[in-house]
């Protein structure tokens, strides 16, 4: 035998050594493929309103599982068209799929294609992690080409469209086309399919419930595909791109709720545990109410708001009893799903300060008694008040009016830190609380539902409360699993203070510097807040049958221009309140109290006449930003409405510059891509 035969013989034994040796090493922990018949998916939690109707799912969804001659032919040759052309020539691996991609990306210099297979991406999806490294995908070959050995052609593609993610929580095309066009996948048409098959590429992108535009332009670019790959033709697919939109339900959230809805969601496990099925959440939740609150806030972040720098917003709307009705918890879900509304711990301003008030009428004073406003100075911390000036010694129900900060200062020396503290624990703030006579000037930072139900025990005659969203549990059996029961926390005020509080808190929308949030038919009570350097805005208020807390502001504590608590906060309040409160009847916000309640608060506790500080302040007092930081509380901002700005607002919303629609003068999409195509071919 030639010298040179015997090396081959060599080299090719090596050879085949050397490929074992790297198939073992690959193939060592292989899963096993049987596993292709199964499915595990996380349970489905169905959020339903008040009203039964459905708010929103989580977790995930999956249809029925078909064979693939029973869904529609056009679901199909979409799904192939996009994925896999030649699926049904190639042995698991496309090696002309891997040689264009390898070319188009060499010509474009980046990577822009890809080559898996149908099958490899069921492998991918059934048994290996989503890591881009060589071991995963030398397996991922591996795997293709075991599914192929064992399974038909029908199989792998049945399984992969009986798996596949396609957003929203959905599992398969049966479950896609069931939640977004509500029938199943034996029904859709081709423009449905062409939707669908969009989806693969990026599912929430693509998704027609968040982005009807971009689900409609990878819709045109599905249709150019099919007909560049033969399955139809390009008058079909003109005709499709040429039908107008069609509106879609949203599958994850029904409405505009879904910051309470994900707040809800959040809840479920503590309530039953993380070892459950299928659920369906009972909430307290209405959409009309929501509907309200998400335009009106979009109407000022939109409007007045983008020319003030204000970018963000929250709202909570609070039945007496504390039951959660809705919930804006910022300017766009989509964009952040931040829930400024339970999330968000930001200064509360002036806002604090009925507690403060709260306080001293539990220790015995008046809301005639006396409180001196004038220059204040402790070390270098030097308060100010909002608007120049002093008034001398006045009443403690124009001090909360007009919200003055030396005299509430004032106040807090003389009845203590610690019972502000407890009164405002009584109520529900849970958050930190600085012991320090920054306390008055709401420094300490608190989220909008927390002051928001605060604010629902002064409203609601003193009961304190705990802020709910779930009235019910049930099971897939309907069994059920939780059931709210109680009222609350019991009273945590006394009939005659909280009727004199009230009483304060109606003259500061009166009379004071919530004016603006003053409704036409009805009385309402309330507080404006504001945070140095205007980076917090706040209008906390209530009627008789709703509690509703606003805030205003940024993010990162940016500077708004001068937007105080009694400015846009409040505009937003009435507007929402408004809306809320059309149809109700008029009722007075004190309910008949016994004849011993009178303005005169019942004998309490001594007040010395001098300030008794428990802590003075050190030097660095904590500024009002949205994160304290060392500094000295020059002011807080909150003060009566100057007319001309208020003036100046007005004008603003009502010369609102609305840009004209341009005329849409579109190419022919199907035309561009199909050339596009070619191109790439």
């Amino acid at each position: 035998m030639p010298w040179w035969v015997k090396t081959l013989v060599v080299l090719g034994i090596w050879g085949v050594m050397v490929f074992a040796g790297v198939v073992a090493y690959f193939a060592y922990d292989l899963p096993e493929i049987s596993q292709v018949a199964q499915f595990q998916r996380r349970p489905a939690v169905t959020v339903l309103a008040a009203d039964g109707s459905k708010l929103a799912r989580f977790g995930d969804m999956r249809g029925e599982t078909l064979e693939v001659s029973e869904i529609s032919p056009d679901l199909v040759h979409a799904v192939l068209a996009v994925e896999d052309r030649r699926f049904y020539s190639h042995f698991g691996v496309d090696p002309i799929g891997i040689a264009r991609a390898a070319w188009t990306d060499y010509r474009t210099g980046h990577m822009r294609q890809g080559a898996s297979t149908i099958t490899q991406q069921l492998a991918r999806n059934l048994f290996l992690s989503p890591a881009k490294t060589m071991r995963r995908k030398v397996q991922e070959a591996m795997l293709a080409l075991m599914l192929e050995h064992r399974y038909t052609k029908d199989q792998i593609l049945g399984a992969y469209l009986n798996r596949v993610y396609l957003g929203s929580g959905t599992y398969g095309v049966d479950a896609a086309a069931r939640t977004y066009f509500d029938k199943p996948a034996t029904e859709v048409n081709l423009r449905e399919a062409a939707i669908i098959a969009g989806l693969l590429k990026a599912p929430s992108k693509y998704s027609p419930s968040a982005n009807n535009e971009r689900a409609e332009q990878r819709m045109a670019v599905v249709l150019a595909t099919m007909v560049d790959a033969g399955y139809i033709t390009v008058e079909q697919a003109k005709a499709v791109v040429n039908q107008p939109a069609q509106p879609r339900a949203n599958p994850s959230v029904e409405g505009d709720g879904r910051y309470f809805a994900a707040w809800v969601a959040d809840q479920v496990n503590a309530f039953i545990g993380p070892n459950h099925g299928d659920l369906v959440v009972h909430t307290t939740y209405d959409a009309k109410m929501q509907r309200a609150a998400t335009a009106h806030v979009a109407e000022i972040l939109n409007g007045p708001g983008a020319a003030a720098n204000v970018h963000q917003a929250a709202v909570v709307i609070m039945a007496p009893d504390g039951a959660v009705k809705a919930m804006v918890g910022g300017r766009d879900y989509d964009e952040s799903q931040f829930n400024r509304a339970t999330q968000a711990l930001r200064q509360p301003g002036s806002s604090f300060k009925p507690f403060v008030y709260l306080a001293a009428l539990e220790a015995g004073r008046t809301p005639d008694d006396l409180i001196l406003d004038a220059p204040y100075k402790r070390g270098k911390w030097e308060p100010k008040n909002y608007e120049p000036g002093y008034m001398g010694e006045i009443p403690l129900r124009t001090a909360l009016a007009h919200s003055v900060n030396t005299a509430t200062i004032r106040l807090l020396e003389s009845v203590g830190i610690d019972r502000a503290i407890a009164v405002a624990r009584r109520l529900g703030i849970t958050a930190p609380l600085r012991r320090d006579l920054s306390l008055a000037l709401g420094t300490s930072e608190v989220t909008p539902l927390e002051l928001t139900g605060a604010y629902t025990a002064i409203a609601n005659g003193g009961r304190a409360v705990f802020p709910y969203g779930i009235t019910e549990i049930r099971d897939a059996d309907d069994s059920v699993l939780y059931q709210r029961k109680g009222s609350g926390a019991g009273y945590a005020i006394a009939a005659a203070e909280d009727a004199n509080l009230v009483r304060m808190m109606m003259g500061v929308v009166q009379v004071g510097t919530g004016k603006s949030a003053q409704l036409a038919d009805r009385p309402i009570a309330g507080k404006t807040g504001t945070t140095q350097d205007y980076r917090d805005a706040w209008f906390m208020g209530f009627t008789a049958d709703y509690v509703t807390g606003v805030w205003l502001g940024n993010d990162d504590g940016d500077e708004m221009k001068r937007i105080t608590g009694g400015t846009l906060p409040a505009k937003l309040w009435k507007a929402i309140m408004t809306d809320l409160e059309q149809g109700l009847p008029v009722r007075d916000l004190i309910p008949l109290q016994p004849a011993a309640v009178q303005d005169q608060a019942p004998d309490g506790p001594a007040v010395p006449p001098l300030p008794t500080v428990e802590t003075v302040p050190l030097d660095g007092a904590p500024t009002a930003a949205a994160t304290p930081a060392p500094g000295v509380p020059t002011v807080d901002t909150t003060g009566q409405i100057k007319p001309e700005a208020v003036q100046k607002e007005e004008d603003q919303d009502d010369d609102k510059d609305v840009p004209d629609q341009a005329p849409s003068n579109k190419p022919d999409p199907i035309g561009d891509l199909l050339n596009k195509l070619k191109k790439e071919q």
